[in-house]
């Protein structure tokens, strides 16, 4: 979970990378954020955003006097939680008014009453925890799946999880698919990415990423970010959506960190959000 406040127009929009979670954008500022999916279709005001959102680098996020809360979510729980079908989420993104209703008019009121950060946290914390005890069971053996994806990096074969599972390929598929919106060879390919780029990001060179995160070569890695972010290697660490997990879009600086960051991975059940939380106030590079 992170915070953000963006006081002037973002500079050439923000570019969204993908990420092998649900993103869930609650903003509650003066601003209203518009997303552009690169289809020319525009996505105003809280949002719902699904694994790969992003893919191909066409997807901007624009917005002024914007102030918002991001929860990553994961897929084997986000869909029973938020109230939408997985299949609706892949790759795409859908209003949290159409699925919330006046709940979601209601949260962001209360989020721009309230006098801190971490009031913020709390209170997405509370809803979500209420929303999770009423919803659906997750499949206990997909979110096992889920975890060992995420716990490898994205580089355990999808026969060896259906044979620790007893599974056939064509069960796993199926039910996998069913309970997260995607292939598990789909989402092993997302996760590996996620984790590479974030090493890229951190200052690891492209070979010695490549190697680590198991890529055939460099060109292997080179290929994959291109797919995803539209970005070389060499270029992708430049941008500000990926320093959300680690720096949350500083402008300079270290910002305080009131609770340890977790990995780029969203968490596994039970607990419905990730735990990047953010206090202070964070302020993208913009034009005055």
């Amino acid at each position: 979970m992170a915070g953000f406040r963006v006081p002037g127009a973002l500079a050439g929009g923000l570019r969204v990378v993908p990420h092998p979670a649900v993103m869930l954008i609650l903003e509650f500022g003066a601003g209203e954020p518009t997303v552009e999916d690169g289809s020319g279709r525009l996505h105003r005001g809280s949002l719902v955003a699904g694994p790969g959102f992003g893919s191909g680098g066409v997807v901007r996020a624009w917005g002024e006097r914007v102030a918002c809360v991001q929860v990553r979510l994961s897929p084997v729980i986000a869909g029973t939680l938020l109230g939408v079908g997985p299949a609706e989420l892949t790759g795409a993104a859908v209003s949290l008014d159409d699925l919330w209703g006046r709940e979601a008019a209601r949260t962001r009121e209360r989020l721009g009453e309230l006098p801190s950060w971490q009031a913020r946290f709390t209170l997405m914390d509370e809803l979500l925890a209420r929303r999770r005890a009423t919803s659906p069971p997750v499949d206990p053996a997909v979110a096992w799946a889920w975890k060992r994806i995420v716990a490898s990096g994205g580089l355990v074969r999808v026969d060896r999880l259906a044979a620790e599972l007893g599974w056939s390929r064509k069960r796993l598929w199926s039910r996998f698919h069913a309970s997260v919106g995607m292939p598990p060879k789909s989402a092993a390919k997302l996760v590996r990415f996620d984790r590479a780029v974030h090493r890229l990001v951190g200052g690891r060179g492209a070979a010695h990423v490549a190697a680590d995160s198991g890529y055939f070569d460099q060109s292997h890695l080179h290929r994959d970010v291109m797919e995803f972010t539209g970005s070389t290697p060499s270029t992708v660490v430049g941008e500000p959506f990926l320093t959300v997990d680690d720096r949350a879009w500083p402008t300079g600086g270290a910002p305080v960190r009131r609770r340890p960051a977790a990995s780029s991975a969203c968490s596994d059940p039970p607990s419905p959000t990730s735990s990047c939380h953010r206090e202070d106030p964070v302020r993208p590079r913009v034009r005055r």
